[in-house]
């Protein structure tokens, strides 16, 4: 079996020392918002999108290395993590996987307000780092979450 890939991007947003996560409607797992980045997307660009769009905040994504520029180049914003996640497995065999750049991010306030046709606002709930210690999550989902606690602490 061929195992298709697409590329995707995640942004842990962090408000008060509390991230942000949504009961996925199709995988039935609470995840941060993302998705797929787009063709004309840097990852990025795609992380930032994804969380505009699911929550209607505006992240700052929180950045740890220098920019560097010339005329034909300039520096991107590299992921914090990145993973490869098994989306369809079918035995043995995985037919989907997901390249996820994960991305960290604060925003100014928790009034979570989704483009239509994204979950509402009822799908979220924020999660402190004992939250995240304390609730059925997949393990990656809560260490992430924790460490994004952790990074925005550190930049205030």
């Amino acid at each position: 079996m061929e195992t298709t890939r697409h590329f995707t991007a995640t942004a842990y947003i962090v408000h008060d020392s509390a991230t942000a996560l949504h009961e996925h409607r199709r995988l039935g797992i609470r995840l941060p918002p993302g998705g797929h980045v787009d063709r004309d997307e840097l990852p990025h660009e795609a992380a930032l999108r994804e969380a505009r769009e699911e929550t209607g905040l505006e992240p700052t994504l929180l950045v740890d290395q220098p920019e560097i520029s010339s005329p034909t180049a300039r520096t991107i914003p590299r992921p914090r993590h990145l993973l490869l996640e098994d989306v369809n497995v079918y035995g043995d065999e995985v037919g989907h996987q997901h390249v996820d750049h994960i991305f960290y991010a604060t925003v100014d306030d928790r009034r979570i307000a989704p483009d239509d046709g994204e979950e509402g606002p009822e799908a979220w709930d924020w999660y402190t780092a004992g939250d995240l210690r304390d609730a059925d999550l997949d393990p990656d989902v809560a260490e992430l979450g924790i460490e994004a606690i952790r990074v925005a602490a550190q930049r205030e």
